[in-house]
């Protein structure tokens, strides 16, 4: 804890101990009224910690201040950061990969509007798991209007339920009076209304990934979006001060960008922001951004057959990373392609059970850092991870016991894919089949594979194109002259009129 913040933090303390006294309270009673325990409002009373957020605003309610525990907290100091690292590189702004274009009409859906985050695996960018509540739909256009930056880059000021001047409640924290510290995000003094514009904007790219299942890629909304976060964390930047929320948040929208380019098929535009993204994460350290950007920098160079790049990625995941159990478990998961890639069994095999005994050991902790492996959804993960590193390195070496384990944990994963995947499953459904193939059953291949084949041609994403010619490669060069592979050539013909 810096110096500057210690103050901020002692300050607080004492500002809460007369507050709870003035009202006739134990540290007992007042945690009870808030949630946290007694030993939580202890060491914030003594300055030894930061208040999250949501908390304050509680604190706030229950003890009637009128606001004055948030002002604390609102008042300006520096966002933190590693020494010699303020401000940023100005060159990590510009240029952005793709092409400048004004985002389409988009209103989130109500029910798909988070009530705090973390949310769709996304982190608060400046209190990380903490739990901070984030602000009304409604209160998204005055949030943005009083940004110099954001105002009218990316999102539609008419009609829907981001229209008007805030929420039923009144105006929205970018409002002039109160504890929110002055009149807008970027106009003026209002570090709190800095948070409250990122809170927001991390809420509308989760319910933008939740879209995604269901409606496809939002491209425009996305990159234009984080296009204006780049502008915002240059301003912010140029004034002497590093950026840290606006950079978090930039790495967490470019690795969604990067994601829907790639299912796109456009993977230099993807690569171009995962690699952007891989660089705001750096700057200012935030280790779990980078992990899961180097996941997804180690699919695409898996796409080009390129094995010791995808090698040296996957080991960059789970690099200093000891304490992080689930950035670990993707490492070896990854290391585990790439060496089956390269026809190294013995390694494949290696990372493959490393990564088995790490999600099973994966806690609280890493669920809140990465959802994704938790439970079910993170059984399917693994599975489908594992199956396709056996199935790549039965299409190395020729071992077909290689194959049939791909066989089981590919199956294994596809019967757990949620409904809202559709994508997922459809490719799963290709690399079963093409495991089917490498075991030397064309038939069953071709039985999965022909019901999905009209979809899979039409399917842009790259990774189910890869599939779809990897198993065309597979049964036609080993099996072409039998009846049911002629059959399936022939409706694949007919899926590409």
């Amino acid at each position: 804890m810096s110096g500057e913040s210690a103050g901020t933090w002692a300050e607080f303390g004492r500002r809460l101990r007369s507050r709870r006294r003035a009202a006739g309270l134990t540290q007992l009673q007042l945690g009870l009224r808030v949630g946290y325990h007694h030993s939580a409002v202890s060491r914030l009373e003594a300055g030894l910690r930061e208040p999250p957020a949501g908390l304050v605003r509680r604190l706030d309610a229950v003890l009637d201040t009128g606001g004055e525990l948030a002002a604390i907290v609102a008042a300006p100091r520096e966002a933190p950061h590693r020494p010699g690292r303020l401000p940023a590189d100005p060159a990590l702004f510009t240029p952005l990969p793709g092409a400048d274009t004004a985002a389409g009409p988009w209103v989130a859906e109500p029910r798909l509007w988070p009530a705090r985050l973390p949310a769709e695996g996304l982190m608060c960018p400046l209190h990380g798991t903490a739990g901070c509540p984030v602000p009304d739909q409604g209160d998204l256009p005055a949030l943005l209007n009083g940004s110099a930056v954001l105002n009218g880059s990316a999102l539609p000021t008419g009609p829907g339920p981001w229209s008007g001047s805030g929420s039923p409640g009144g105006p929205g924290p970018s409002g002039a009076s109160g504890p929110w510290g002055g009149p807008g995000a970027l106009g003026g003094t209002g570090r709190a209304a800095d948070a409250e514009l990122l809170h927001a904007l991390t809420a509308v790219l989760a319910c933008l990934i939740r879209e995604a299942f269901r409606h496809g890629g939002r491209v425009a909304a996305v990159e234009g979006l984080l296009r204006a976060l780049a502008r915002w964390a240059d301003a912010v930047n140029s004034t002497g001060r590093l950026p840290y929320g606006q950079l978090r948040l930039a790495a967490q929208y470019a690795q969604v960008a990067g994601r829907l380019r790639m299912e796109r098929g456009q993977n230099a535009v993807a690569m171009g922001w995962f690699g952007h993204g891989l660089r705001w994460a750096d700057a200012v350290g935030d280790a779990p951004a980078r992990a899961t950007l180097l996941s997804d920098m180690c699919t695409l160079v898996r796409l080009d057959g390129d094995a010791g790049a995808m090698l040296g990625y996957a080991e960059g995941i789970g690099a200093g990373e000891a304490r992080r159990r689930w950035a670990a478990t993707l490492s070896d998961l990854y290391q585990a392609r790439g060496y089956a890639l390269a026809g190294d069994a013995a390694q494949c095999r290696r990372h493959i059970a490393l990564a088995r005994r790490g999600f099973a050991r994966l806690d609280r902790r890493d669920h809140l850092e990465a959802p994704w492996l938790a439970g079910a959804e993170g059984a399917m993960r693994v599975d489908s991870a594992i199956g396709g590193a056996l199935r790549d390195l039965a299409v190395e070496t020729g071992d077909r016991r290689a194959a049939r384990r791909a066989v089981d944990a590919t199956a294994r994963s596809r019967a757990q894919v949620p409904e809202r995947m559709r994508g997922a499953r459809l490719l799963l459904t290709l690399r079963l089949a093409d495991c089917w193939a490498c075991a030397g059953d064309p038939g069953a291949a071709v039985a999965l594979a022909s019901p999905v084949l009209v979809e899979a041609v039409r399917s842009r994403e790259s990774m189910v194109t890869a599939e779809l010619r990897g198993l065309h490669s597979r049964l036609t060069g080993r099996w072409g002259d039998l009846p049911e592979v002629r059959e399936y050539r022939e409706r694949l013909l007919d899926a590409g009129e």
